[in-house]
């Protein structure tokens, strides 16, 4: 039912102004750290679920999405179905990537022949399956419609063998005698004809994906495991590029470099967003500053379940100069669509409160006039009690700085680090001028202070008021 609603759909994106064909999402050209979209300058801010969506028949994707749309947030991380999980598979609870048998909803038509990896039969390579690209174009009509940008992400590595036993690639898996390989050879360019099977798949889904403006494709998920040779991700890269310039379109194109910190040292021309997970610190935007792209964290977790290990983290990304952030969020399952699911055992976080907590974030750079800033090492001068901080500014006229308590990666005893009812003493060396001064609740989005001074140029010391663990400040130049 809800595909054959898919025409009315498409007429109401024309009444709102939102209708396929619009502008895709671009690097904004003022300032190529952020992206423009829909006329607006924008960062991309999320807590998004863990990528089955639309691989995931169980997996109610409309709830999902209008759970986003309703804290602000507008992203979200789709694979594309070329990879799959198993329930085992990283101790996800009820895993939106690990589809039930007969609930994986793959690219590739099922064959009339027995003898898939979890039942069903076998897949056919060189058939499509109707009922996966009308799922995707409900998916992304859906999202479009709420305002949220699509991370389609092409390809994964397989991490271990139950993961390529899995996969339809696999030569176990399909009818076509392809895939008759290790699991560290399916992205190497070493077989052709697994390879051509690829390449059409992309080529594929790029027309089907073409006139949607709420999208960027991202190569592969973290290529540095698993085989995943540079060679092969430029050639997917080159094709994406070559297909678009055959069908008149232009979506960006994102790479996921490293888990915490790389320096890029050589860039496809096409690729105009750099991906990272797990940036704490967030150290790898500045060693990557000069390529005046996108700089995005597109997934954290593993660090523990509470909200303030990455609400910290999304807040000092974005103020060292990030441009786009996705807590890899657990809280959303099949079962629990919406994000309401609490009592998860998986190895991260995500919440309905973190989730309110980052749109706070997302509301804050908003209401700054982000494109004329940069990230600012050198303003804050010193913190009392020794709190880490982060600072985005246009010097001379608005600064932002982000204050939290020090926290490791992977905290053995979180309770040790956080602190109730604290005050801090920051240095600032600010210019001559009327200066207006506020300070932010970043759990609640209030403003719990406020005070106007005339300052002569040079150190200032501000005295923040009472807080727990976290606090922002933002201060105009008048």
């Amino acid at each position: 039912m809800r595909y054959v609603c898919g025409f009315a759909l498409f007429m109401m994106l024309l009444v709102f102004g939102v209708a396929l064909g619009a502008e895709p999402i671009v690097l904004h050209p003022d300032n190529p750290h952020y992206f423009l979209w829909r006329g607006r300058p924008t960062v991309l801010i999320t807590s998004g679920e863990h990528y089955g969506a639309v691989l995931n028949a169980d997996f109610d994707y409309i709830r999902y999405l209008d759970a986003l749309a309703k804290d602000g947030l507008n992203h979200s991380r789709t694979f594309s179905g070329t990879y799959r999980e198993i329930p085992s598979s990283f101790g996800i609870t009820d895993n939106p990537l690990a589809p039930k048998p007969l609930r994986y909803v793959c690219p590739w038509a099922r064959s009339d022949q027995p003898g898939y990896f979890d039942g069903g039969n076998r897949f056919d390579l060189k058939k499509w399956n109707p009922e996966y690209f009308a799922r995707l174009h409900d998916f992304m009509r859906a999202a479009q419609k709420r305002g949220i940008v699509v991370e389609f992400n092409l390809f994964c590595p397989f991490y271990n063998d139950d993961l390529w036993a899995a996969d339809p690639m696999n030569v176990r898996n399909n009818v076509n005698d392809i895939g008759d390989c290790g699991r560290e050879e399916v992205y190497a360019l070493k077989h052709a004809d697994l390879t051509q099977v690829q390449l059409e798949f992309v080529r594929k889904v790029v027309s089907e994906l073409r006139e949607y403006d709420n999208l960027y494709y991202e190569v592969c998920n973290e290529p540095y495991f698993g085989g995943v040779t540079e060679a092969w991700q430029w050639k997917i890269a080159d094709t994406i590029a070559e297909t678009e310039k055959s069908l008149g379109v232009k979506h960006l194109i994102s790479m996921n470099i490293a888990n915490g910190r790389a320096k890029v040292e050589k860039l496809h021309p096409d690729v105009k967003i750099l991906n990272f997970h797990y940036c704490v610190p967030p150290d790898t935007v500045a060693m990557n500053y000069h390529w005046n792209v996108v700089i995005g964290e597109n997934e954290t977790g593993f660090r523990g379940k509470d909200d303030i290990l990455y609400r910290t983290e999304g807040w000092d990304f974005i103020l060292a100069g990030g441009a786009l952030y996705n807590n890899l969020d657990y809280s959303f399952t099949p079962t629990h669509p919406d994000g309401t699911f609490l009592d998860y055992k998986s190895p991260g976080g995500g919440s309905p409160s973190l989730r309110q907590q980052l749109a706070i974030l997302k509301r804050f750079v908003e209401e700054l006039p982000f494109l004329k800033m940069a990230p600012d090492t050198d303003t804050v001068q010193g913190v009392d009690p020794k709190f880490t901080t982060t600072c985005l500014s246009k010097k001379g006229e608005v600064y932002a700085v982000y204050i939290h308590v020090p926290l490791p990666n992977k905290p053995k005893n979180l309770a040790e680090h956080l602190r109730k009812d604290t005050k801090v003493a920051i240095k600032m060396n600010l210019p001559k001028g009327q200066l207006e001064i506020r300070w932010l609740d970043t759990k609640t989005g209030n403003w719990v202070a406020s005070e106007s001074q005339k300052h002569e140029g040079g150190t200032l010391s501000l005295t923040s008021p009472v807080f727990d663990d976290d606090i922002a400040l933002r201060i105009d130049v008048k």
